[in-house]
């Protein structure tokens, strides 16, 4: 193992960075494998400068390249957010807020369940009978919480 990464030089970096760079592109990883190429790059540049580097400390640092710049990249996408004009695409019960819907089971201790459309929705709310009508206020996981109207 040690003979295999000790003939390690800045082209296969190189040639590493260009093939996780199209294998992000090829099964569209979100820039996942991008960050693991341009960290093989820094350290294939790094190679360059200082070609008797180990590559324990080559490897080394391409795992730190790639964390740090994990790292920068989730926390520009928190701080840049993508705008959408559906933003409850994949929060379905969140669209349910505002709805009025009838009580199928009775709310008891807090706990009871609505029919919306073809799926039945757990409900948390004041203890209410079947049948009264009831209008989503706001969403917990996958319970609905909901007031009477």
């Amino acid at each position: 193992m040690d003979v295999m990464f000790a003939k390690l030089v800045f082209w296969h970096w190189f040639a590493l960075a260009v093939i996780l760079m199209i294998l992000d592109v090829t099964i569209g990883a979100n820039f996942f494998f991008v960050w693991c190429g341009i960290s093989a790059a820094v350290v294939g540049i790094l190679m360059l400068v200082i070609p008797n580097m180990t590559w324990e400390f080559q490897f080394l640092i391409f795992g730190i390249g790639i964390m740090t710049s994990l790292v920068i990249w989730r926390q520009y996408l928190k701080k840049m957010p993508k705008v959408t004009d559906q933003p409850g695409l994949n929060r379905r019960a969140e669209r349910y807020i505002g709805r009025v819907f009838d009580l199928d089971e009775a709310i008891e201790n807090g706990r009871g369940k609505v029919r919306v459309d073809d799926t039945t929705w757990r409900v948390q709310g004041e203890d209410l009978p079947v049948g009264t009508k009831v209008k989503v206020i706001g969403v917990d996981g996958t319970v609905l919480k909901v007031e009477k109207v």
